[in-house]
């Protein structure tokens, strides 16, 4: 699962073998859990994180997009 990015203790990754679902990527902090789609940014399922934390890690997703949506396509050589 490649680490996309760290911001604190916040890990942006996504896993190699999702290929079958739309461009993505996960965010981790110990326990917390999200997943964000990327086109458009929108929140697909969260754990743990609260609303205000939400927010800044969708607003954090947002600001990379298009940088995400390319990484996330390199492995599949899309």
């Amino acid at each position: 699962m490649p680490a996309v990015l760290r911001v604190g203790p916040h890990r942006l990754f996504f896993f190699s073998n999702e290929r079958d679902e739309p461009p993505h990527l996960h965010v981790e902090r110990a326990e917390n859990y999200a997943k964000f789609w990327l086109l458009p940014v929108t929140l697909a399922s969260a754990v743990g994180y609260n609303a205000a934390e939400l927010r800044r890690l969708r607003a954090l997703v947002d600001e990379s997009a298009e940088a995400f949506n390319k990484k996330w396509r390199e492995p599949f050589r899309i």
